[in-house]
């Protein structure tokens, strides 16, 4: 959420940046909102002092008066809630500002390609898919998650299952032990509240999974472990030495995909369900930025252990999410699809998400302040599935297992 107090002072100013995020947003009807809403405040706080002189004066003649104000008082209050609500609704649905080194654009055709590292496989054999490689040998059973389930779902069996597992133990281990991330065990159940601090709500509750729970408030399952993770700080104020925070958490997700109807329907590109392992970092909100190039060095370093071959893509205004300052994509090459697909997405948001939460810190002068947040995939655990089994592919249709998993998988070098 944006300072309104700021919005107002650096218009001209705010009103570029949002128009360069794919945003519409009626400022004008906002700064008469604003204006509206002090005005109201000034009204009702004269009458309160009116108010205060009359009770102090005695003076019974007065009396009738400070009833007439009292009304006064209740209608303004009235009014002032209304008016508040409305300017909420607005500041609600407002992204985050982009940084000034971001490329402008309306989409990823404006993204900034920063880096390639690793060969690109060459295959003696016709390349296949990683929807033919696990439908041949039943390891990837579609039509009986459709059975049980829908559409978007999917049954992984046997060492293709036993592989999934050794990829998050894989991963966790990494960020745990050698990047000094808190392993976390979270719940997969968020409150509307929760899912509005990191701002998933309200402006995508139509891309959330609601369920029904005993009384009236809303529960969603969570989209990414970012909403729960981050939101372990929300409504608290924390000490800057227990500065920088790091937590990891390997858990389902959860998505309905909205807006992605007819997109990439066949295999586990884009499913309902699927596994990640999520990275969050709490920090001064003056080192986001060097809080964000570490975590992308870390999700990076999963896929240089696996030998993956990746490009680093930083995003442009237009197609960063909602909550994101600055985003790092990390793009997996897909050899079946002969290009390079999203596998990690490394987002500073400033202290945006802090300010709905209202998550503070204090500084060593006891001076409190919203804390800087930052997530990111370190990976998402079905696409790493996927790349390993289309990168690491043979003539036969079996899939060597990279060296560094098969540790987890009681040296098992192929399936």
């Amino acid at each position: 959420m944006h300072n309104l107090k700021l919005i107002r002072e650096n218009l001209s100013t705010f009103k570029d940046k949002i128009s360069k995020r794919n945003t519409k947003i009626d400022f004008d009807q906002l700064i008469q909102l604003d204006k509206k809403h002090r005005e109201i405040i000034g009204n009702k706080e004269k009458l309160e002092q009116e108010k205060k002189i009359i009770s102090k004066s005695q003076d019974k003649k007065q009396f009738e008066k400070s009833k007439n104000i009292s009304k006064e008082i209740d209608i303004l209050i009235i009014e002032e809630k209304k008016i508040g609500q409305k300017i909420s609704q607005i500041l609600d649905v407002i992204p985050n500002v982009g940084l000034d080194d971001i490329p402008v654009g309306s989409d990823e055709k404006s993204n900034k390609i920063l880096k390639l590292i690793g060969e690109i496989p060459k295959f003696s054999f016709k390349i296949q898919s990683h929807y033919d490689l696990g439908k041949k040998k039943d390891l990837l059973d579609f039509d009986l998650a459709s059975k049980t389930t829908g559409a978007r779902f999917v049954f992984l069996k046997g060492k293709l299952a036993e592989l999934e597992r050794a990829i998050s133990n894989f991963m966790l281990d990494i960020h745990t032990k050698e990047f000094g991330y808190n392993e976390i065990s979270p719940p997969l159940i968020a409150s509307e509240n929760t899912m509005y601090g990191t701002g998933q709500l309200p402006k995508f509750e139509n891309d959330q999974f609601q369920i029904q729970m005993d009384g009236n408030q809303k529960k969603y399952l969570i989209p990414t472990a970012e909403v729960i993770l981050t939101n372990m700080f929300k409504e608290n104020t924390i000490n800057i030495k227990n500065l920088p925070q790091r937590l990891v958490a390997s858990t389902p997700c959860f998505r309905k995909e909205a807006g992605s109807y007819g997109k990439d329907t066949k295999g586990m590109l884009r499913q309902h369900q699927f596994y990640k392992v999520e990275l969050v970092s709490i920090v001064e909100p003056n080192k986001c930025n060097e809080e964000l190039n570490r975590m992308v060095t870390c999700a990076e370093e999963i896929l240089k252990r696996l030998k993956l071959p990746y490009r680093q893509v930083l995003l442009c205004t237009g197609d960063m999410g909602f909550s994101a300052e600055k985003t790092i994509d990390l793009e997996v090459w897909i050899p079946s699809e002969n290009k390079y697909r999203e596998i990690s997405s490394c987002s500073s948001c400033g202290q945006f998400q802090s300010r709905r939460m209202r998550a503070k810190y204090k500084d060593s002068k006891n001076k409190s302040d919203y804390l800087g947040t930052l997530n990111g995939s370190g990976l998402a655990i079905g696409r790493t599935l996927i790349a390993i089994m289309e990168n690491y592919q043979n003539s036969d249709g079996s899939i060597t297992i990279p060296e560094v998993l098969r540790g987890y998988m009681k040296n098992l070098d192929k399936i």
